[in-house]
């Protein structure tokens, strides 16, 4: 199997799914994959209702502003019919991404301005039932990417695994009553 079918199957199994609305073009360029998920416990009798609150809660385009520790403010725009946010960082940087796809609990995005090591990156947040598990609901936030010229693919990782990690522990910090646990699919 070659790298980038490696990498887009990677990405699927931590989406569980998701990952089949990826570009073909951008998922075939990209050499590396990240995706984290983290598993919440819900009595399986309210499960859509907790879908829907947790998706109300951290799933807005915007959400990531009062979820991601990372992230001081968030800023929506239009650019033609394309959806922008502009995410200014706790450390000054500027992150200008724009949304591809919407659908119930789940957002496609790509990255097209960073400070970040990375080109040709694309993303997915999503919140799905558990497939295994009746009483669990999964968030799952994987990508696919390049490392930025002069860049290494580990630094490049490394740093996508970090920010996937830091925005995952604060949900299940916020949500620590709902016996959440990080799972590091990756």
């Amino acid at each position: 199997m070659g790298f980038a079918k490696a990498a887009a199957a990677a990405v699927g199994a931590v989406a569980l799914g998701a990952s089949a609305m990826l570009t073909g073009t951008v998922a075939n360029a990209a050499s590396l994959a990240v995706g984290k998920k983290l598993e919440i416990k819900v009595d399986p009798k309210n499960m859509d209702a907790e879908r829907t609150r947790l998706w109300e809660k951290f799933g807005g385009w915007c959400a990531i502003k009062d979820w991601h520790p990372a992230v001081a403010s968030c800023e929506e725009s239009m650019e033609g019919d394309a959806k922008m946010r502009v995410l200014t960082l706790k450390d000054g940087g500027k992150i200008k991404e724009k949304l591809l796809d919407v659908k119930p609990n789940f957002y496609r995005y790509e990255i097209l301005e960073s400070p970040l090591p990375v080109t040709n990156y694309q993303a997915q947040f999503a919140l799905t039932p558990d497939d295994d598990d009746e009483d669990e609901i999964n968030f799952a936030w994987s990508a696919v990417f390049d490392p930025a010229e002069g860049k290494d693919k580990k630094e490049a990782r490394d740093v996508i695994d970090t920010i996937f990690k830091a925005g995952l522990d604060n949900i299940k910090a916020q949500e620590s009553g709902a016996s959440a646990k990080p799972d590091n699919d990756d």
